[in-house]
């Protein structure tokens, strides 16, 4: 072979891997993107949930009861703006007290309706946000983009795991409670 064959092979190999890079890096921009806008759904959905905490706290301390009441209002309160810094860890507690609340609560459907599809959101949003940071993770964790540094001065983003079981009384609505609060 000749010379110019070998350049020739040389550029078009260069030319190969700028162009997976160039690939790699947009794909690298969408899913930072995509992990940015999942945070802001899930962000919304957890101040969406504390917020209804607060005011089931605020509007129906009477039928909670004030130890019940209080202690609901300071933890939506925590999770709203976690005092340690451990958002994680405030909304677990939250969460927690919402699904040992009593069954037999005299709180209105449209409230406890409410909060299970805000809970149902709050589920979807938090799966979505973890397969966004699960797929980033992967393509910044691969040989290629780890030995070129794509990325590397970003932060690595993280999961979001919290218990988001939606078992408790505020999640399901019994149809009987449905028809009655219709006008």
């Amino acid at each position: 072979m000749t010379t110019t064959v070998w350049l020739l092979v040389a550029a078009v190999v260069v030319l190969l891997v700028l162009a997976w890079t160039a690939w790699t890096l947009t794909r690298l921009r969408r899913l930072e993107a995509r992990v940015d806008r999942a945070w802001t759904t899930l962000e919304s959905q957890l101040q969406r949930r504390a917020a209804l905490a607060g005011e089931l706290a605020r509007d129906h301390a009477a039928v909670l009861g004030p130890d019940l009441a209080h202690s609901l209002a300071g933890t939506a309160a925590a999770a709203r703006v976690p005092p340690s810094g451990d958002r994680e860890l405030a909304e677990n507690a939250l969460g927690r007290l919402l699904r040992e609340l009593p069954a037999d609560l005299g709180v209105p459907v449209a409230l406890r309706a409410d909060l299970a599809g805000t809970a149902t959101r709050l589920q979807l949003a938090r799966r979505f946000y973890n397969d966004a940071v699960r797929d980033t993770r992967d393509l910044r964790q691969r040989r290629f983009p780890r030995a070129a540094r794509l990325h590397a001065r970003r932060p690595m983003p993280r999961f979001f795991d919290i218990d988001d079981d939606l078992g408790g009384v505020l999640t399901a609505v019994p149809p009987a409670d449905r028809e009655a609060d219709r006008p």
